[in-house]
């Protein structure tokens, strides 16, 4: 009997301890469900928080683009605007001029367009400008930029020297260009080594060869056009090389105008070395760079800096001491910074003849006086009247450089905009009317204005002519 209660009590024992491992063992599996599907929820967590910011920073990223790129914009038409008004600023500050019997000069408004624009920038610019030029802001509203700001530089591309005059038909403007690229490209033992380099071809490039292929790219035939200007008569020297045909990616000459900055790089000899060398010595300075595309042609010798000036007078005076002689060319070059730095920015020169007469070491000019008093040799050109036209004392086409800048946390949104201007057929500040009629709303009557040019005739005229505010030639954005 006993033997019997004690087989039960031990059944009894073993099924207690079954279910409790078996509920041991379900709660197990139970947990295990639980922490894999909580590692199941946490992963697509993860992914999910991942793409939602990878969304948010792309839609914010968009954002600040916008604003940068509007801000940008919003710099170009300032500027646009700010060259507009140079006429009525001078026409201001005419007596001035007229008490020192001159004519008054276009003024480069446009160099101090960062400053003067700085009141619509962000509110740090706008506080500086109102501090620099006296001027109380409490005044107005809305001015300043919220939420970002911009930096603005305007190049005046009639200080450069225009390669594209090489496209024109006429071989005295062939012949201006090549004088003025030889300025540019000094004949001394110093910059030999450059032109008797190899390229990648095995091939060298002499001045009068570097010179040909600048012309002939944008010339419209197919006869070489000859750079010695020994004989002051240049003319066809056969037809134009093939250079461009046997290199490793063969291309053709274009024999058009040039289009961009960027395709003078791809003229024969135009090399790196070249690039920073004569034309562009400091990238991230676009005002320091001494070739152009576009411009009118003459060289602003008011803005042109000194080493385009340099250019420009060996053009007409190649064999003159400032152009043959290094230490001449150093006096030439120091004169002009000197001079700018007294000026602050003014007009030097208040014409073309003006200039030649500096030039020529005219005591009673005041540039002439300080160069003859660095001991700058009177310079000799060889036809003034020839020489005179090269030169100019005005402006009309600008290159404008805007960046809008947006910050956020840790990072920085920037849209760069490189823009071209042509203010030589622009409708002046003052042709622009505004007319007054009325409208009525219900039982009132209000006036209103409406802007509208005098010259135009019809849409299609008025949507063809230029603005106020130039043409745009040329749009780039980075």
């Amino acid at each position: 009997m006993k033997t019997a209660t004690s087989s039960r009590a031990h059944d009894a024992k073993k099924r207690a301890l079954f279910r409790a491992k078996r509920k041991a063992s379900e709660r197990g599996i139970a947990l295990i469900m639980v922490l894999g599907t909580l590692a199941v929820l946490i992963v697509m967590l993860a992914d999910f928080k991942e793409e939602s910011a990878a969304d948010i920073s792309a839609a914010v990223a968009d954002r600040d683009g916008v604003k940068a790129e509007y801000m940008a914009k919003s710099a170009l038409n300032l500027s646009r605007l700010l060259i507009a008004t140079e006429p009525t600023i001078r026409t201001a500050v005419a007596p001035i001029f007229m008490m020192m019997k001159r004519t008054p000069p276009q003024l480069p408004v446009w160099e101090f367009s960062d400053r003067i624009l700085g009141f619509f920038n962000d509110e740090a610019a706008g506080k500086e400008a109102a501090t620099t030029m006296g001027i109380d802001l409490t005044q107005g509203k809305n001015l300043t930029m919220p939420g970002g700001s911009f930096e603005l530089t305007v190049v005046d591309e009639d200080a450069k020297i225009n390669v594209n005059l090489g496209g024109a038909a006429n071989t005295i403007q062939k012949l201006r260009l090549a004088r003025e690229l030889f300025g540019i490209m000094p004949v001394n033992s110093a910059m030999d080594p450059l032109f008797d380099a190899r390229d990648k071809t095995g091939q060298t490039h002499s001045r009068a060869q570097i010179c040909q292929a600048l012309i002939d790219w944008a010339d419209d035939d197919d006869s070489a056009f000859s750079c010695d200007l020994s004989n002051n008569a240049p003319s066809s020297s056969g037809p134009e090389d093939a250079y461009y045909q046997l290199l490793p990616k063969p291309y053709r000459r274009k024999n058009a105008p040039y289009d961009s900055l960027d395709e003078v790089r791809m003229v024969r000899g135009i090399s790196d070395t070249y690039w920073s060398t004569f034309a562009d010595p400091q990238p991230n300075d676009p005002k320091k760079r001494v070739f152009t595309v576009w411009g009118t042609g003459a060289v602003n010798v008011n803005t042109a800096n000194a080493q385009t000036l340099l250019a420009l007078v060996c053009a007409g005076a190649p064999t003159a001491d400032v152009c043959t002689d290094v230490t001449q060319a150093a006096t030439f070059l120091t004169g002009v910074t000197m001079l700018r730095g007294l000026t602050m920015g003014a007009p030097i020169f208040g014409s073309a003849k003006e200039f030649v007469t500096a030039m020529k070491g005219d005591a009673n000019s005041q540039a002439g006086g300080i160069f003859k008093m660095m001991g700058l040799k009177p310079i000799k050109f060889t036809s003034e009247a020839e020489f005179q036209k090269s030169v100019s004392t005005e402006s009309k086409v600008f290159s404008i450089y805007a960046v809008g800048i947006v910050k956020g946390f840790k990072r920085e949104t920037r849209s760069a905009l490189h823009t071209v201007v042509d203010f030589r057929n622009a409708a002046a500040l003052t042709s622009v009317t505004p007319t007054t009629g009325t409208t009525t709303t219900g039982a009132t009557t209000t006036p209103t204005t409406t802007t509208t040019q005098t010259s135009t005739t019809d849409a299609i005229t008025a949507a063809l002519k230029p603005g106020t505010g130039g043409s745009i030639l040329y749009y780039h954005q980075e």
